[in-house]
């Protein structure tokens, strides 16, 4: 059982409670109408109604439940009492408030079939969920908080949260899908009797433990395993019912064929009634009927009842035996006892450390909880809740044995705070920098006028090299072990490499070309001149083997010769395709995606063949799957460090000077002025909502689609990426350039139609795709699905419906990854993109790259923009690691002890600087004085220093007030002991803010 957290904003005019309402009342059961109908849509069912929906309120622990009707619930949602209409806590106006946050319970849908074919599976699961809803909200009550104070600096626990419960059976294309929705309303009530908000932050990053009691209760739980028992049914490893999982996939197939007809049934509607929008009654009518056409002896039209039988036959016709009744099958249960906890403290280090690849390698104490959840979920134990939870602590403390604590020595520290590394992860960073050392050996740079002269023997044009890009060929071609290049995108990377290349073959060395993937390796080659290779591939010949342990964990070994290679039964003889010798120069493209087991490889192989090795990307585009790193690594390393600054790429070479500074902007303000120079242009486009963002991407990719032009749309989630191809895809069908004469299925259930373009997802031999590659679907067989590549229509390949539904999948716009190297005329950026995203989105179009922001103003939308520019300090290093996880400490709300004592101590650090700087400015006021005395004409009063003095002295005097009445709370707190202990060195010498204002007065 898994699920999101998302949030219902405001929006203008309150537009998010009018969606709250209708979404509740009226709206798809998953949410299909508010992601795509748009708010004037949704506000019209808000109008309809009738009945009401379940709150929950969770005072310390205890549960109670009432009914809210549609008014009672428009004031909860909005942050009133539902009975009274009184406001609770201050009115937040912004369109960027939170109302409710919407955590969603979905189980596996081989459940949902189970429920629908059997009433004691049904009953059941229904009680599996009350269950899960009652340990979810209670977890809400009792380990969230609110924030208080200035700057929200002091946590506040809670008293009192609501939350409302929302039930549905079908998805929008009705398949059995029974899930819920937990609105967690924002205002909560502190245990001061205040109500505020949440503190949606922690909230977001407590969803995966939420996440792993959904599937803690699915797997361990007594009741619901029984249930499953007596019916003749078991979970499969994956926590599927195994006897109705080769269904599902069969069965959801069907919604790619039901939603052509639901499409084609909208059409005809809104033909039928012009400048009109169809009734919710109507919209389920047609989803009915899309359901139903083209069935055999089925009614046009189906009611309520008949759902279920429709279901059954379909169910019947893959597999007549999934109705049939089944004996009772003795239920396998591992006994806590046998448990091996410390396998499962390594799954849980397994877990939390893939989630801390985008976080330079940190989690959280949530983030081992949830792995230590999920371990106990899959190890096959059965046992109540309350039994299960001392194992879960148990294997929580196993699991911190195996991390290195960045906050060695924080008391208390909040548990969504970032402050543990694997301890695998901290080795492979201490690892690769010893490497790398010892790589970093001195040589010298080859002779420009040699790489000159190889310039003008390879490019072709007129094209010429930048004294940069001459510089870093030099470099490459030179005697350097260790060479890096680092450049931004369109900086001319791969015409300086053709040129090193030739500069080696002329001195008797020789480049090898690898690349983090097969498809960057590809396009590597293809413009360098120069056969290339996926790195993986250079590591395998030199007999590296990769592969996970029982916990999960990524391994690396290594054959000897000699030895049998386990994958294919022979003996290893020792590299044979890409032997190295010395003077060898290994380049790696696209250099920022190697993670650090990579390069720790690769520097082992270096360091025995006497090759060196060139690292040649740019680490400010996007990431590797696996741990970053690596290439900053070897930067601070290597001998030879070369930065390429000009661009070429775009037709304007304003905005290529422009892209430099956006890289990588200095500060908040140089961000700021990029965003204004970006908007100065025209491109920033401001939006109001998510819905209007998309709408505005998908008519850019017609607009520029139309003259043949290609466009890349850069969308910061997977989710958004599929609505906005979903999206294109029917408009597409809407205005005839697709048909739905014949339909395959791609990753994730999508519909695939001929024409539709699409991005194969994984590497395969046979049919000689590679992963991230782009296709247009030329035709759909019965044998599988012919694509012609996007760069070359006469490069075509097949490959099965069994890897369509697998591997590919819609791509008229992408994530970041997805994008990554490609090179378009236009680009579009969706909002919520972090800085890389926006600077690889903003720099692929040659013509026109333009940013979207949802905003109500126009500096709003700058200030947005700017904001999405800055990174954080890259964490190559551990040090980096840790000052990254004290700075993120710092920024948390504490409890009111912690808080004050943190503010204490920030406090006097700027106390002890205030009290020097005056100092220095009255010797320097003294040295003025001294220099004028006797000197007619000359001021001896200090002038613009005696003001500054004023001024900072007025601060210190406030900010003395300030530091008592912070070490009088501290003072107050259970720890007042050790502050007394310590209160000569924290405060500053003298006793009251008076005596220290005329100590530092001078007077």
């Amino acid at each position: 059982m898994r699920g999101g957290l998302e949030r219902w904003k405001r929006g203008v005019g309150s537009q998010g409670v009018r969606q709250a309402l209708a979404y509740a009342f009226q709206g798809s059961c998953d949410s299909h109408l508010r992601s795509t109908a748009g708010a004037e849509a949704l506000a019209a069912y808000s109008a309809a109604g009738g009945g009401g929906v379940t709150r929950f309120v969770v005072e310390d622990g205890a549960i109670n439940a009432d009914t809210l009707d549609e008014e009672q619930l428009r004031r909860w949602v909005d942050g009133r009492d539902p009975a009274t209409n009184n406001r609770r806590g201050r009115d937040l106006t912004s369109p960027d408030a939170d109302l409710i946050l919407d955590g969603t319970i979905n189980a596996p849908k081989s459940y949902s079939i189970a429920a629908m074919l059997n009433t004691d599976l049904a009953v059941e699961f229904e009680a599996l969920q009350d269950r899960l809803r009652d340990r979810i909200i209670t977890t809400w009550q009792s380990e969230l908080n609110a924030r208080r104070g200035a700057g929200g600096r002091i946590r506040e626990s809670l008293h009192r949260v609501e939350v409302v419960e929302l039930q549905h059976r079908r998805s929008r294309a009705l398949d059995p899908h029974i899930h819920r929705h937990l609105w967690l309303n924002v205002k909560v009530l502190g245990e001061d009797g205040k109500w505020s908000n949440v503190d949606s932050r922690v909230a977001m990053k407590m969803q995966t433990v939420i996440n792993a009691e959904g599937e803690l209760a699915a797997r361990t739980d007594p009741q619901w395993l029984d249930a499953l028992a007596r019916n003749g049914l078991t979970l499969d490893e994956g926590g599927e019912i195994a006897e109705l999982a080769h269904a599902v996939r069969p069965l959801s197939r069907r919604s790619t064929q039901i939603e052509a007809n639901r499409a084609v049934l909208l059409a005809s509607w809104h033909g039928d009634h012009p400048g009109l929008e169809p009734s919710p009654d109507e919209l389920h009518r047609i989803d009915r009927l899309a359901w139903a056409r083209a069935r055999p002896n089925k009614p046009g039209d189906v009611d309520e009842g008949a759902w279920e039988q429709l279901i059954a036959d379909e169910l019947a016709a893959i597999d007549p035996a999934i109705l049939r009744d089944r004996d009772a099958v003795p239920a396998d249960r591992m006994p806590i006892d046998k448990l091996d906890r410390d396998l499962l403290a390594a799954q849980a280090v397994v877990e939390a450390d893939a989630r801390s690849a985008c976080c330079g390698g940190r989690f959280s104490l949530f983030d081992v909880r949830a792995g230590a959840t999920r371990a106990v979920a899959a190890s096959g134990v059965v046992a109540q809740r309350e039994h299960l939870q001392p194992v879960i602590d148990d294997v929580i403390v196993r699991a911190l044995t195996q991390t290195v604590d960045m906050l060695e020595g924080e008391p208390d520290r909040p548990a969504h705070i970032k402050g543990y590394m694997a301890s695998s992860t901290a080795a492979a960073k201490v690892e690769l920098a010893a490497r790398l050392d010892e790589l970093a050996i001195g040589g010298a740079s080859a002779d420009q006028a040699e790489v000159l002269t190889a310039a003008s023997a390879v490019l072709q044009n007129g094209i010429q090299l930048e004294g940069r890009q001459v510089e870093a060929a030099a470099a490459i071609a030179g005697t350097d072990r260790l060479v890096s290049i680092t450049g931004p995108a369109g900086a001319g990377k791969t015409t300086m490499l053709r040129v090193a290349k030739a500069a080696l073959a002329h001195s008797g060395r020789r480049m090898v070309v690898v690349a983090p993937t097969k498809k960057a390796a590809s396009v590597a080659g293809r413009e360098i001149g120069a056969s290339a290779s996926s790195l993986h591939a250079l590591l395998g010949d030199h007999g590296f083997r990769w592969g996970r342990d029982l916990a999960g964990a990524e391994i690396w070994t290594r054959l000897t010769i000699g030895e049998v290679d386990p994958a294919t039964g022979a003996a290893y003889a020792g590299p044979s395709r890409y032997r190295l010798v010395p003077g060898d120069r290994v380049v790696v493209d696209e250099a920022g995606m190697v993670d650090l087991y990579v390069a720790n490889a690769l520097a082992t192989i270096a360091a025995e063949s006497g090759a060196g090795i060139a690292m040649v990307g740019d680490h400010m585009q996007a990431r590797p799957v696996g741990h970053s790193g690596a290439m900053a690594t070897m930067t601070r390393r290597a001998t030879a460090v070369v930065e390429l600054t000009a661009v070429h790429r775009f037709t304007d070479p304003d905005y290529a000077a422009l892209t430099l500074r956006m890289r990588e902007p200095a500060s908040k303000d140089a961000a700021g002025a990029v965003a204004t120079e970006l908007a100065e242009r025209g491109l920033i486009h401001r939006v109001v909502d998510h819905v209007q963002a998309r709408d505005v991407m998908v008519e850019s990719y017609f607009r520029w689609a139309s003259g043949l032009r290609r466009v890349a749309l850069v969308t910061s989630t997977n989710e958004e990426a599929d609505a906005i191809n979903e999206a294109i895809q029917q408009r597409r069908v809407d205005r005839g350039d697709l048909t739905l004469d014949r339909i395959a299925v791609g990753q994730g259930e999508q519909r695939l139609l001929e024409g539709d373009v699409v991005q194969t997802r994984r590497n395969d031999r046979a049919t000689g795709v590679e992963n991230r590659a782009l296709w247009t679907v030329h035709r759909i067989m019965p044998t599988g699905l012919e694509m012609c590549s996007v760069h070359d229509a006469v490069d075509t390949r097949v490959v099965s419906h069994e890897y369509a539904a697998e591997h590919v999948h819609l791509a008229y716009a992408s994530t970041v990854h997805g994008i990554q190297g490609e090179t378009t005329d236009a680009s579009i950026v969706g909002p919520g993109v972090d800085a890389s995203g926006l600077y690889v989105g903003m720099t692929r179009g040659r013509a026109h790259n333009e940013a979207i922001a949802i905003a109500r103003t126009e500096a709003a939308a700058r200030d947005q923009i700017a904001d999405s520019m800055m990174r954080g300090i890259p964490e190559v290093s551990i040090d980096d690691s840790v000052r990254a996880a004290r700075s993120e400490l710092g920024r948390a709300a504490r409890p009111s002890g912690h808080a004050a004592g943190d503010e204490l101590r920030q406090l006097n650090e700027w106390m002890r600087i205030a009290r020097r700087t005056m100092l220095n400015i009255d010797s320097q006021v003294a040295a003025q004085a001294a220099g004028a005395h006797g000197r007619a004409g000359r001021d001896a009063s200090g002038g613009d220093l005696a003001d500054v003095r004023s001024a900072l002295c007025a601060r210190y005097e406030s900010a003395s007030y300030r530091y008592d009445d912070l070490l009088r709370q501290y003072l107050e707190t259970e720890r007042g002991a050790v502050v007394r202990a310590r209160a000569e060195d924290v405060a500053a010498p003298v006793a009251t803010p008076e005596a220290r204002t005329r100590l530092f007065m001078g007077r």
